[in-house]
């Protein structure tokens, strides 16, 4: 079947989309436990970037979920798939030359070699936030650490589910080390090279 799937050489490409933009599209990969404060500091960051008229969109691990993704489980290999998903719809939004931050505890680090395979190594920005389990439990703003521990949620990520840390992150932020704010200045600051056309 798929020797039969031949793309359309379309007249229009990224280059022309990210000039017309003024600025460059790449994906903001943020990654953490459940409660690391990973969609906070996205949806902030993505406040920044707005404000200084850069063209963005986020994408969120539960919003996705509710609709593309609302035929998959948590089993390893449905976390798989969903995390390639969301790959395929972010490096799309790139082609279309929008600057795309994607909020998604994606524990797996194969997963997460495989977006950035997906999207390409230049346009793929890993961050990751480095709050402790003991803080993500503290906050437990969803109540999710709580039904893992009484057994409720299987397969939950810190829990009884693994997260393998990344090794080499581009940005890494400690949410117990970093307000929201500083957290925002020091991700801007890596990436504002990378918005210049």
């Amino acid at each position: 079947m798929q020797e039969n799937i031949i793309p359309h050489q379309f007249s229009i490409n990224k280059e022309d989309r990210t000039a017309l933009k003024g600025h460059r599209s790449f994906l903001l990969w943020f990654t953490g436990l459940s409660g690391s404060g990973k969609s906070t500091i996205a949806n902030a960051v993505e406040k920044y970037l707005v404000d200084q008229g850069i063209h963005t969109y986020t994408l969120d691990g539960d919003n996705v979920r509710k609709g593309l993704n609302n035929n998959l489980t948590f089993s390893p290999e449905d976390r798989t798939e969903n995390i390639r998903r969301i790959a395929e719809v972010a490096n799309l939004m790139v082609d279309a030359g929008l600057v795309v931050l994607a909020a998604f505890v994606s524990p797996y680090k194969v997963d997460r070699e495989n977006i950035r395979n997906i999207v390409g190594a230049e346009s793929f920005v890993e961050i990751f936030v480095n709050t402790p389990l003991e803080e993500c439990e503290r906050r437990d703003v969803k109540g999710l650490y709580a039904k893992a521990r009484a057994g409720e949620i299987l397969n939950f990520t810190g829990i009884n589910a693994p997260y393998e840390a990344p090794e080499h992150p581009d940005i890494e932020i400690d949410t117990t080390q970093y307000t929201v704010e500083e957290a925002v200045s020091e991700i801007v600051k890596h990436i504002k090279t990378k918005l210049v056309k």
